[in-house]
């Protein structure tokens, strides 16, 4: 049960970490100007889009992992007390 749970996690942790490597950053305004944005009035819909279901779903993953850690925390304590 213990080796499930920690695969598990560990999925959930490289999906959680993939989620939030594809979010675009909060402040793009500089990286724009440097590298010279390209965004028009259609792709910026896209973006928003993209990016609220990529915070929705890490918020999602976020909160799942959490609790099957706790849960995996409370398991491995009863085994070994």
């Amino acid at each position: 049960m213990e080796i499930a749970l920690g695969i598990v996690i560990i999925v959930l942790a490289v999906i959680l970490i993939a989620c939030v490597l594809l979010q675009s950053g909060k402040d793009k305004r500089l990286s724009g100007s440097i590298a010279g944005s390209t965004d028009n009035f259609f792709s910026k819909g896209k973006t928003q889009t993209k990016d609220k279901i990529l915070s929705r779903i890490t918020t999602v993953l976020s909160f799942v992992f959490v609790i099957l850690t706790v849960v995996l925390y409370i398991l491995v304590a009863n085994k070994y007390h």
